[in-house]
């Protein structure tokens, strides 16, 4: 074992439980747990979204794929980034204004149901975990190249570590370690990246010319078509990235952590500056590593590229580098679990446990055990799930929870706040329509039925690695043809004038229309 490496886990370890042990004296009710009592800043709340939102699957996998895939390896950045002009634009001010701690509170605000509370819970939980198998595939990976541990017991410890940061320390907690993870992070990446420009003199030209002699592709490496040769695979993945962040109830119940609607302007505006800046500098890490290491190096160590930026930082700086920068990775993963967890738990114990379960009569050290419970449970799933996921681009796995979001919660968030005629039925429908169809595709596609080495070694019976843009259409006409078979316009007109007032100017008129 590299005493350097172990000193460096042991040190973020260290420091994210001094931040947890903190947090657990701030969070005693549960407005402090779930979303910080909305004591954020602007700029604080932006740092943390950044941290949610560059995973691993960003800081790894992004690298990684550009070094391996070339120009479709960067497009992935470029999904990623535009996905926060929809937030922004039609997404942000009015889940602010509808919910309080979680996405079942935003649509029930128009739809008050049992049965809504719990599509939307079981949605926010199955995302969460979906999402979190890749982090700790990554943390797995990472730990078993640097510590020499095996992957499973690499796992279980990270796994293990993951829970216990968030059943004790709640929002504050995630919130501070993302920043603290968004300012190590945008540090150490910028760094490495000044040192592949120095390596070639401060001549991007000159860098990108050398890449063409350090893989496979040559001249093609630069072109569309590496990662997917066909078009409408690329398109239905852009599709999904773009769309799918708008549903991802991790990322929205941040917007809840903050006071007012400018601070949510604020927030969105300062990650998407941090997140635009990191995948420009992920772009010169990306060439840098197989301009420096080869394509056939970085193949030979890792297939799936997962480990592209920890093996540059080793080329260019030797153990004390690389194990800084893989000290980084592993704090991108505490950062985004932890925000995962938070989601998953919320979405149990505020949405099912208080609502559903108690029905609103319940004590707040109940209402935190129950979600200490169900971060416990939810870790514990993620962990078995990423026991068997060890040899897959954890790229690929945060693409596919993209399509589950942009087809389950996007159209229903969408409707409830923009459409007049949308009701209840039509929001069930969608939601079942959209994840049944993800989820469909994603089974019978080529990520899970592969003759050489797949889940179900047969032949595949959905031809497309990415269904986005069949499962999302899917979702949305669900939604639509749902509330037309079923309308109601006098129900649905009256809920729609409160919800609509109510979302773009913060009054609430319940009382009045009663």
């Amino acid at each position: 074992m590299n005493l350097t490496y172990f000193l460096f886990f042991l040190c973020i370890i260290v420091c994210t439980l001094i931040i947890t042990y903190w947090a657990a004296k701030q969070s005693k009710t549960a407005n402090q747990f779930y979303v910080a009592a909305g004591s954020l800043t602007g700029i604080q709340n932006g740092m943390a979204i950044a941290g949610d939102y560059i995973s691993a699957a960003s800081f790894l996998g992004i690298i990684g794929t550009i070094a391996i895939s070339g120009f479709d390896g960067f497009l992935y950045a470029i999904g990623f980034l535009v996905s926060y002009l929809i937030v922004l634009f039609f997404i942000a001010e009015p889940v602010h204004r509808l919910g309080n701690y979680s996405l079942g509170d935003v649509i029930c605000s128009r739809f008050p149901s049992i049965r809504m509370r719990w599509l939307m819970a079981i949605s926010a939980l199955l995302i969460s975990i979906l999402y979190m198998i890749p982090q700790l595939v990554a943390a797995g990976l990472l730990i078993r190249l640097l510590l020499d541990i095996n992957y499973t017991t690499s796992v279980l410890v990270i796994g293990s570590l993951m829970t216990v940061y968030v059943v004790f320390g709640g929002m504050f907690a995630t919130s501070w370690v993302q920043i603290v993870k968004t300012i190590v992070l945008m540090s150490g990446t910028f760094l490495l990246a000044l040192i592949v420009l120095a390596r070639f003199g401060w001549d991007i030209a000159e860098l990108t010319a050398q890449v063409k002699t350090g893989t496979p592709l040559g001249e093609q490496f630069f072109q569309p078509g590496n990662l997917y040769d066909q078009p409408l695979e690329s398109l239905s993945l852009h599709l999904a990235l773009i769309l799918g962040t708008a549903g991802l109830p991790h990322i929205l119940i941040r917007l809840f952590t903050v006071r007012n609607v400018r601070e949510v302007r604020r927030s969105l505006l300062t990650a998407s500056w941090i997140i635009g800046l990191f995948y420009i500098i992920a772009l010169v890490l990306g060439l840098g590593a197989v301009t420096l290491i080869g394509y056939n190096q970085l193949i030979d160590a890792d297939p799936t590229g997962n480990l592209a930026a920890p093996l540059l930082a080793g080329k260019l700086g030797g153990d004390f580098l690389m194990a800084f920068i893989a000290a980084i990775a592993f704090t991108t993963i505490v950062a985004v679990v932890s925000g995962l967890v938070i989601s998953a738990t919320t979405a149990f114990s505020h949405d099912v446990y208080y609502h559903i379960i108690k029905k609103g009569q319940t004590t707040e050290k109940r209402q935190l055990r129950a979600a200490q419970w169900t971060a416990f449970v939810v870790g514990l799933i993620s962990t078995l799930f990423a026991l068997g996921l060890q040899h897959i681009n954890v790229t690929l796995l945060v693409s596919l929870t993209f399509i589950v979001a942009a087809s389950s919660n996007l159209p229903v968030l969408l409707f409830t706040i923009y459409w007049r005629r949308f009701n209840e039925i039509g929001a069930i429908i969608g939601m079942v329509c959209g994840l049944g169809a993800s989820l469909t595709f994603l089974l019978l596609g080529p990520n899970i039925m592969d003759p050489d080495g797949g889940w179900i070694p047969r032949e595949p019976l959905f031809p497309m690695a990415n269904p986005g843009i069949v499962a999302i259409p899917i979702g949305f006409l669900g939604a639509y043809f749902g509330t037309l078979l079923t309308e109601n316009p006098r129900e649905s007109h009256q809920s729609f004038r409160r919800v609509y007032i109510k979302a773009h100017t913060g009054i609430d008129t319940k009382e009045d229309s009663s």
